[in-house]
């Protein structure tokens, strides 16, 4: 089985990344693989709502976003990770995640997914808002943990302190191998749900 991560920090030792160290423990000592996508360093361009993806399946724009799709489905399961800017995840990662969920979505249906957000101080359960509309209009089961999915620090070394945003992140990857584990037997006894085609309404008369 296995894990794919995407991180939307610019710094690759940052908070974030020791959060998903964390993880990475966890997943491995549950016999499941991971595997990082790093995102937040450089530019990554925004959707122009082309509409090009609803006939190919790819972005048009050719870049990581395409290999990230096929990567993720052809995985189990999702977490993303952010920085908290402005009381809201990464620019970058929002412009990455638009598309990839835009021309891909349609095939993560099942795969649990979880986020978290590394801050300073505030703006965690805003950034969590975000990304987790993501997955819930995927038909991706989100995963909880014991705590909101956040660790506190600035730096990496403020959030080694952080004993219970750590636990929190250890917790989070525990259930997430569970109810990869719980998904493939499921899927094996009674396979996955039946999805209709998609009927799309506006309101405008």
């Amino acid at each position: 089985m296995k894990v794919i991560m995407i991180s939307g920090s610019p710094h690759k030792e940052g908070s974030s990344r020791l959060a998903l160290r964390e993880m990475e423990k966890v997943f491995a000592a549950e016999g499941i693989e991971s595997e990082l996508i790093e995102v937040g360093a450089g530019p990554v361009s925004g959707c122009t709502a082309c509409g090009a993806c609803k006939k190919t399946g790819v972005c048009v724009i050719g870049d990581r976003v395409n290999e990230a799709i096929e990567k993720l489905a052809a995985a189990d399961a999702l977490v993303v990770a952010t920085p908290v800017h402005y009381a809201s995840p990464a620019g970058a990662l929002l412009a990455f995640l638009d598309r990839m969920f835009y021309a891909g979505g349609s095939k993560f249906a099942h795969k649990p997914a979880a986020a978290f957000a590394s801050a300073r101080r505030a703006g965690t359960t805003a950034s969590l808002d975000v990304i987790n509309k993501y997955f819930t209009i995927s038909q991706m089961p989100i995963i909880s943990s014991t705590y909101w999915n956040m660790v506190y620090g600035s730096c990496q070394a403020d959030a080694a302190q952080d004993a219970e945003g750590l636990q929190t992140m250890r917790t989070l990857a525990r259930n997430m191998a569970f109810l990869m584990k719980a998904i493939a037997l499921g899927k094996e006894r009674y396979g996955l749900p039946e999805i209709e085609p998609h009927q799309r309404t506006n309101f405008i008369r």
